[in-house]
């Protein structure tokens, strides 16, 4: 007999993010000390690299070294069937009810520190500390988007992701598709790790309920970012589950880190593990 879970209700597909977000913070956060220090271990062999790497357009010397460090992590102790499928995310695996996807976000900020020709502070921590960019192939959730917003020029254009809201295996099994985003935030002056996240994007099924709200126009003609802002928690779970769960926050933040990034720290960093 053929698996089936393309029919869940709402409530139901919830559940099952629900259940793997919580399955992947646990790791992480078990992990912590062991992914901070990893995403440290660059300055071991510094002298050795230094300046033959980023310092130049969106290249970071974080960005590389994230993902080695996290991917290896979450492929060598806890990540299910490995899928060749390359319309995916950077991590694509089969699991016993799901298709899921993780990929990887990190953003380094100058901490206020850098200005362009006006006398603008010139960051990147606004890619970071409210929404994310994501691509089409990155997650399931169809819908309208707001573009222009609050300007004379704003109208509502149809986003359509690539990754289909389940998939249909060739022995008839269909397996809902789950999508996350693990978010790092790197300082170029202290060259620490200042925030590490983990969050679900909303399986396309919830756009009944969740309607254009995950979704905040990109840049670029149609691509779009991860409002995660705006749906912080499972809505139609009892016991404000949280969408997004901070893993690390270094200790010694500065305050200006610290105020950018107030939605995660008052929203996203709950007391009470589910």
């Amino acid at each position: 007999m053929s698996f089936d879970n393309s029919t869940l209700s709402m409530v139901e597909i919830e559940t099952l993010e629900h259940k793997y977000l919580m399955k992947y913070w646990y790791f992480l956060k078990f992990c912590e000390e062991e992914m901070v220090n990893g995403l440290q271990s660059m300055d071991e062999i510094r002298a050795d690299w230094d300046g033959l790497y980023g310092g130049t357009g969106n290249i970071s010397q974080f960005d590389v070294g994230c993902e080695r460090i996290v991917y290896a992590l979450l492929n060598g102790k806890i990540a299910g069937k490995p899928n060749s499928n390359p319309v995916s995310s950077d991590l694509f695996f089969e699991v016993e009810d799901a298709y899921i996807h993780i990929d990887l976000k990190s953003v380094t900020t100058n901490e206020g520190t850098v200005r362009n020709a006006s006398g603008t502070i010139n960051d990147n921590i606004g890619d970071f500390n409210t929404s994310i960019f994501i691509g089409e192939n990155q997650n399931s959730y169809q819908g309208n988007m707001i573009v222009n917003e609050g300007k004379p020029n704003e109208r509502t254009d149809l986003y359509t992701p690539n990754l289909p809201v389940f998939y249909t295996k060739s022995n008839g099994d269909k397996k809902i598709t789950l999508t996350y985003f693990v978010c790092l935030l790197n300082s170029g002056v202290t060259l620490k790790s200042e925030l590490i996240s983990i969050m679900c994007m909303p399986n396309g099924k919830l756009e009944p309920h969740y309607q254009h709200r995950p979704l905040r126009a990109g840049k670029n003609p149609g691509k779009t970012r991860f409002n995660f802002s705006q749906i912080p928690t499972f809505e139609l779970l009892d016991g404000n589950k949280k969408r997004v769960r901070i893993i690390h926050k270094n200790p010694e933040m500065s305050d200006w880190v610290k105020n950018k990034l107030s939605f995660y720290l008052k929203n996203c960093d709950p007391q009470i593990e589910e």
